[in-house]
């Protein structure tokens, strides 16, 4: 700030901001590393459901809009239709890269 002064965009008494620590609250809602690890293993063990499944068949298919509806269906509100949408195409492209192409002869 210049000085102090009465008029303008830095009118008023100069301060300095104050660094807060972060609170507690900031972080809610993420995923911690223990629950990541073993959400994973539960995914992997019990496979998706069958309105999971029939989602990656629509991406598979192109038909991004079809799926965000059947989600939105299904879980209730549209941003959790899109987060589970992303989280399916995401699924859908680390399968494709883990299995390799099959050989034709």
């Amino acid at each position: 700030m210049k000085d102090n002064i009465s008029v303008g965009l830095d009118k008023g008494h100069a301060v300095t901001k104050r660094e807060l620590a972060a609170k507690p609250g900031s972080r809610k809602g993420r995923c911690g590393k223990r629950v990541g690890m073993i959400r994973g293993l539960i995914r992997e063990v019990a496979g998706s459901a069958p309105y999971e499944k029939r989602l990656v068949e629509l991406l598979k298919n192109g038909r991004d809009k079809r799926a965000l509806k059947l989600a939105k269906r299904k879980l209730g509100t549209h941003l959790r239709a899109k987060k589970k949408r992303e989280e399916m195409g995401n699924l859908m492209r680390k399968a494709s890269r883990k299995a390799p192409a099959p050989e034709s002869k």
